[in-house]
């Protein structure tokens, strides 16, 4: 549909994140005429694009929440649709460990939680079966909780598989489409972007970090955004071994803490921090943050101290004053609000889709479906499954940290959905995100994505 038509769609979602790219799924697979409006070149690029990347149970989550009744939903979901999708599952489970005696008097209420909310298989272990699944922990872990369910995934091919099949069943994405007003005529919306107005009967607000700023545009807010920072050391692909599980502690009334695990692409993650701060754009890693996950880490696994770190990255998430999800449908003037959506969005999205399906329908009139909805594999990016570079013929590869292929870099700079900025690109293919972060590769990806991507210009170097 062109920027400049006339046209009224059913639906608009303000936000490209995760749970933004979810929504407009739900919607196209509904039979919806709807459309996408990200602020950013591409999608992903605000609280979507750093986070743990686990696909969690609920087992801790607050009974009777809706966050805890769309992760149920987004967890059961996700196992549903991921081979139709061709998304990963690392199945590692989860030991929320006990290194205190005060700690370790709270798993019983850790396990109670999880069977209230419907997570009956997790199970409190003493320290002698705890050490035999995991040898390698440091000493003085007194015991843990068992959750089996929990595992391990890739936190940007799911997002991306979901706004794919979205655009090919109908749906429509604009990027550096920020929305700056909007008037409610009684009957349909008429949200100012730079390229034009875009009209919508119904409004959902899956904005992020930007959530209250955009719920203004209908309301005052009836909550403020805080960002909260995570910041993250990743070790080397070697240090995965010394892991089988995802290793939790005992949470707090804020934070979930620091946890330990393997990640889908080959390497150990230690993280998140947490910090609040004013800043919604930019979550810059500091060094002493970074300095003591590392020595957190090693305290878990002291082998750690035999292993390189290659990376590190930071994530804000859209904390707001309370720990629920706010989610409503204010039918009078047509908007669906999607906001607060903290740590758990990947796991919950699918589900926060369906939720938010539901209050459509419910206040909105009921939509037809899609008899035959077209599916859309995206590239497996992680450890363990069919990767290009291991066919016969896979031609240049590029970036040899991570084993990308050039056909690889050039499918993702084109097609219905191509990388608008470097970011999107490395969450497209994982070039430049190994070992020597792009050290070796980025001039010849620079030269491949020449006049593609917002943020890239290449430069002649001097003769």
């Amino acid at each position: 549909m062109p920027e400049n038509s006339d046209a009224v769609y059913d639906l608009a979602v303000i936000g490209g994140g995760v749970v933004g790219c979810a929504v407009l799924r739900r919607f196209a697979l509904a039979g919806a005429n709807c459309v996408l409006l990200e602020r950013g070149a591409d999608i992903l690029g605000g609280a979507s694009k750093g986070n743990s990347a686990i696909l969690h149970t609920g087992f801790d989550a607050s009974p009777g929440s809706v966050e805890l009744a769309c992760m149920r939903a987004g967890y059961a979901e996700y196992l549903a649709i991921r081979e139709r999708l061709n998304l990963p599952l690392v199945e590692t489970s989860a030991l929320v460990v006990a290194w205190t005696e005060s700690e370790r008097a709270r798993l019983p209420e850790i396990v109670a939680r999880a069977h209230a909310n419907g997570i009956v298989d997790v199970r409190e272990i003493g320290p002698d079966e705890l050490r035999r699944r995991e040898p390698n922990l440091g000493p003085g872990a007194l015991g843990a909780v068992l959750v089996p369910g929990e595992h391990v995934i890739d936190p940007w091919s799911a997002p991306l598989a979901y706004a794919h099949q979205a655009l090919a069943n109908g749906g429509t994405i604009r990027r550096n489409a920020p929305v700056e007003g909007g008037a409610f005529d009684g009957e349909r919306w008429t949200l100012q972007t730079p390229g034009g107005p875009v009209r919508a009967r119904v409004v959902v607000n899956a904005a992020g970090l930007h959530g209250d700023l955009v719920e203004a545009i209908c309301r005052p807010s009836p909550f403020t955004i805080r960002p909260r920072k995570g910041q993250f050391v990743v070790f080397d692909k070697p240090a995965a071994a010394l892991l089988r599980a995802i290793v939790l502690p005992v949470p707090t009334e804020r934070t979930k803490g620091v946890l330990v695990a393997r990640t889908a692409f080959g390497n150990l993650l230690v993280g998140p921090t947490a910090e609040d701060q004013e800043d919604r754009e930019t979550a810059a890693v500091e060094e002493g943050a970074l300095r003591a996950l590392i020595e957190k880490g090693r305290r878990i696994l002291p082998a750690l101290a035999d292993h390189t770190v290659t990376a590190t990255y930071a994530g804000l998430r859209p904390a707001t004053e309370t720990k629920d999800y706010r989610i409503e449908a204010l039918p009078d003037r047509r908007w669906i609000t999607v906001g607060g959506i903290r740590s758990t969005g990947l796991t919950a999205a699918l589900g926060i889709a369906a939720h938010v399906h539901a209050l459509y329908e419910a206040h909105f009139g009921a939509l037809a479906g899609r008899a035959d909805p077209v599916w859309t594999p995206v590239p497996n990016l992680t450890e363990g499954r069919d990767r290009p570079y291991q066919r016969p013929g896979c031609g240049e590869i590029v970036c040899h940290c991570e084993l990308v292929t050039r056909a690889e870099i050039e499918a993702a700079l084109t097609g219905p959905l191509p990388a608008g900025d470097l970011g999107g690109l490395k969450r497209r293919t994982r070039a430049m995100m190994g070992r020597c972060q792009g050290f070796y590769c980025s001039w010849r990806v620079a030269q491949l994505a020449a006049g593609r991507l917002a943020d890239l210009k290449v430069t002649k170097a001097a003769s």
